[in-house]
């Protein structure tokens, strides 16, 4: 198959969405398919790039470490006249989520989109956040949800939360697997030693953006109380970003900034070493979709004490493979990693046993061979147009009905947005 992928964050961008499109595409490549990647430039240049078109896009959005794609490129629909799609997949509701819709319209295709992210949660990076705007982005993400042919669900949480939200498009949970072979045999020692962390320590680890909807500095708060209980912890932080800052002066303020060790943002052999290196992985976010992290840090024989959220549920199993923390509390979280923390030496080997078979169920292969079983069952959609005019007018048709279908979802997004907000305040 013939496979386009449309998204607003990709490589070199560190992030969710841009890592299970890369792992995503590199599997459906290894199986023989073909994938084009839709994508916004960045200001860092990715050398020898196959296969992505780039599209103009504002740099370090309002701060962040994001680029806003600006869909317009006219390169963009003779790659698509020479590549031939057979399918459309659309890895956000907005910008070059709205191109996916044109393009599956217009070419008649199936449009499969993958709703990664509780958008809601994202909103404090717009200068208008409100719970206006919130509802908004709810609202206009079930109405693309409902203009798809199919929705890839991260884990039956966000699927079961769409259908509530009135999704009518069939749902499938699809997460992003794990590539095991990229987070076995690391050399945990290594990455110790080259951190100064001792080797007898008891590490907490941490691995993803430093941002504020990732809860961490509930995490640093739990973490720098457990420091002060266990004289052996240590706290292993690895990513960057705009809230790094202010967990280092919480634990300079504890006098506790020894035993924090920050290493930036890790790729390949450097962070399978990170995950080697730490006793429990400690995860506070309840943004998430799914999972990612955790898998990966399971695949590493790594257990997990996360907080009971969507994707998370669906990967941790309490007292088999970590802990899941179902009151979001600092005093249950500290309680779950002393747990981990106190187990004898016997029972936190089966702990780290059953993390990685836990990465096993959620391998790459198995998430990659489900969702291409879904793009088969949509393949029959497909019937090409040919160069004759009527095909071309079928085209024109279609391409203006998209952009009506478009304007359409905005407008009833931002009226249901208002009349909720004036529901509330009444």
């Amino acid at each position: 198959m013939n496979i386009v992928m449309l998204t607003n964050t990709y490589l070199p961008h560190v992030g969710g969405v841009a890592r299970s499109v890369d792992a995503f595409c590199r599997a459906y490549r290894q199986r023989g398919h073909n994938v084009l990647v839709v994508a916004p430039e960045f200001s860092e240049k990715i050398a020898n790039e196959m296969d992505v078109v780039r599209v103009p896009a504002i740099q370090n959005f309002n701060g962040s470490d994001f680029s806003v794609a600006l869909p317009l490129s006219l390169e963009l629909d003779d790659r698509l006249d020479i590549f031939e799609p057979d399918i459309v997949h659309s890895h956000h509701p907005f910008l070059l989520g709205m191109t996916a819709l044109r393009i599956a319209r217009s070419r008649e295709l199936p449009l499969i989109f993958t709703h990664h992210t509780l958008y809601e949660r994202y909103t404090h990076y717009v200068p208008a956040d409100s719970e206006t705007l919130k509802r908004f982005v709810i609202e206009l993400a079930t109405r693309y949800s409902n203009l798809a042919s199919m929705v890839f669900a991260p884990s039956e949480s966000v699927a079961s939360l769409l259908r509530e939200r009135g999704v009518k498009t069939p749902v499938a949970v699809v997460p992003t697997g794990v590539q095991l072979d990229n987070y076995c045999d690391g050399n945990g020692a290594a990455a110790r030693l080259q951190y100064g962390i001792p080797e007898s320590a008891f590490v907490v680890g941490h691995l993803g953006r430093l941002a504020e909807e990732k809860n961490l500095t509930f995490l640093a708060s739990a973490v720098l109380e457990l420091m002060q209980r266990n004289q052996d912890i240590h706290f292993l932080l690895v990513g960057t970003g705009p809230i790094q800052s202010q967990i280092k002066s919480l634990f300079d303020a504890r006098g506790l900034s020894p035993r924090l060790h920050l290493t930036g943002t890790l790729q390949g052999e450097a962070q399978r070493d990170a995950y080697s290196a730490m006793n429990v992985f400690a995860f506070s976010s309840t943004s998430e979709t799914q999972g990612m992290v955790l898998t990966e840090a399971m695949a590493a024989s790594v257990p997990v004490v996360a907080l009971d959220a969507s994707g998370c549920r669906e990967v941790v199993e309490d007292r088999i493979n970590g802990r899941l923390v179902l009151k979001h509390g600092e005093r249950e979280m500290i309680a779950a990693l002393q747990w981990v923390h106190d187990l004898p030496e016997a029972d936190y080997a089966e702990l780290c046993k059953a993390a990685r078979q836990t990465a096993e169920h959620f391998s790459m292969e198995n998430c990659a061979d489900s969702a291409l079983t879904h793009y088969q069952s949509l393949a029959h959609q497909h019937w090409p147009l040919d160069d004759s005019l009527y095909a071309q007018w079928m085209r024109l048709r279609n391409t203006i009905g998209a952009q009506w279908e478009i304007l359409e979802g905005v407008t009833s997004a931002a009226s249901a947005a208002l009349e909720h907000s004036g529901k509330s305040k009444s």
